[in-house]
Parts: structure tokens; sequence; C-alpha cells
């Protein structure tokens, strides 16, 4: 039976600098993401230390086929209904795909519209490119933090090859590693490494000083990241091989709207106990009123 941590009473927000304090201890840290108020307030009460509203939410939460259909303005409200849920750990929220390839002025323009309209305390974006670390680069002197995120990018999946681990070859395991000391070197506070080797992850860890955020990049990193839907199971399918399920709360879910669609149908529901009540003299007085 699993057991839900002990939340401490009045605890302070998380900032940066426990993160890398965190790292610095050795102290793993632990990251979900979450798109509403519900799975805010699931993760608040699970004592996690960063939410991410994750782009992700393009396909688990509004059915797109992938993470680039999502908008900023969708994101925004996405951001906005967990900032209400999230009041101890740190929140960070996905550029889209599109609202910050153009310039690093587009770029700052959206993060910003994410810090003063949904609250973040960080902004995270893709790949270890030129342009990318140029834009992190840009975003974080306009004074607002920045998450990288380098190995397996889901809105450049499609170039990637799909979704598939990254750095299996030497050339890519370089391109991974000199992506990620960029987005170090530019002022990123974290970095979110994803679907890597972990011998990879083995031999990158010593040459970083921002705490890495591990998905698929094994056990070396100082913490790691699991979308909501996939370690709650509340998706079909098994997911990546890098998900571990905690639940299955598609099925339990799917399991509660069929007994009540079989209730009301069978005239169970509503019983007796669900109704409200009247006084007889009221309900007479009622009739009398409409001339029954």
């Amino acid at each position: 039976m699993s057991t839900r941590p002990a939340v401490p009473a009045g605890r302070r927000p998380i900032v940066i600098p426990d993160l890398f304090e965190m790292k610095r201890a050795g102290r793993k840290i632990v990251m979900v993401t979450a798109y509403d108020h519900p799975s805010a307030v699931a993760a608040e009460l699970a004592d996690v230390d960063m939410v991410l509203v994750g782009d992700s939410g393009a396909m688990t939460v509004l059915g797109h086929p992938s993470t680039v259909h999502v908008t900023v303005d969708e994101m925004l409200v996405l951001t906005k209904a967990t900032r209400r849920g999230v009041t101890h750990a740190m929140l960070v929220a996905d550029l889209p795909f599109g609202s910050y390839e153009v310039s690093d002025e587009q770029a700052i323009e959206t993060a910003v519209r994410f810090v003063k309209e949904g609250g973040v305390d960080a902004v995270k974006l893709e790949r270890g490119d030129p342009d990318s670390v140029s834009r992190a680069r840009a975003i974080v002197n306009a004074g607002v933090p920045v998450v990288g995120h380098v190995g397996l990018t889901p809105q450049s999946a499609t170039s990637l090859g799909g979704y598939r681990a990254q750095g299996r070859s030497a050339e890519s395991a370089i391109r991974i590693t000199d992506g990620l000391l960029a987005l170090q070197d530019a002022g990123c506070c974290c970095i979110v490494l994803e679907a890597v080797p972990n011998a990879l992850t083995t031999e990158i860890m010593p040459l970083t000083t921002v705490p890495i955020i591990g998905i698929g990049a094994g056990p070396d990193t100082d913490g790691q990241v699991l979308v909501f839907h996939d370690l709650l199971g509340i998706r079909e399918g098994k997911g990546a091989k890098f998900v571990r399920r905690y639940a299955d709360l598609l099925d339990a879910m799917a399991d509660g709207v069929a007994d009540y669609t079989r209730e009301v149908r069978a005239g169970d529901f509503p019983a007796p106990e669900h109704a409200y009540g009247i006084d007889a003299a009221e309900l007479a007085r009622f009739r009398e009123l409409r001339g029954n």
C-alpha cells in the first residue's frame, strides 16, 4: 500500500537556490507535469519540488496528436489553472512550438507573458542548438529564469526520427553534451535531459554546475520528471520505456462512469438518499398557487 508523504505546514515556496542546494547535497529533485487545478493540487499534496505545465498537455489534455499543435493562449489557460493549485512547488511552463524560434525578441515577449499572465517561476524551451541557446540567454538577461531541455526534444521529434532515444552514436552524444553545456553557460537554472543512455548521463553529470532533471536518462541525474498522465495511467497504452506506472486511473475512471451509466439506465440512480425534501405544507401551498 502506498503512503502519501507528510507535507509540512506553512512551508515556503521552492526557489532556484533551493534546487542548487539540493544538487550540492545530493538530494533528488522531484518534478511532475500538471495541466489544471486538480492535478496541481495532487502534486502539492504529494510534496513535489517542481511542477511543469508541459506542452505534453497538447496530447494528454487537449487531444492533439503531438505537442506542436498547442498555442500560447491554450498553454496560458492550462498554466493559470495550475498556478491556482501550486503554492509550494516551483512552477515552470513550456514555451510552445513557434512562440520563441523566430527571434530573441519574440522569445522574451512570450516568456514575459507566461510570467505576468501565467504566474510561472520559470519557462522551459527545447534544444541546445545556437538559436535556442541565444533565445535562452536573451530570456535570462530579460530577468526570466529558463529551464533548458536536450536529448529527445518532442517539439523537433520529426527531425530526430521520431520519439526515440538520442545520444546512441558518438556524434549525437557530442551534440547533446555541447548543447547542454551551452545552455548551462547561457544561464539556465536547470536542464531537462530526456531519453539518452544511462552511460552518457554518467559521462555528462561531472560537467554540470546546474541541476539536471532526467526523464529516461537513468538514475544519475539530480532529479526526475514524469508526465502526470503517464505515471498515473490516465492514458491508453504503456507509454515510453522510461515510464513507471504507479496507478491505473483510466481503468478506474472508465469503471466509475460505466457504473453510473448502468444505474441511470436501470433507474437505480438517483436513489431516495440523493433527493431533497420539501415541507408538505409548502408543497400544498405551491399547488394552490399554481391553481392545481
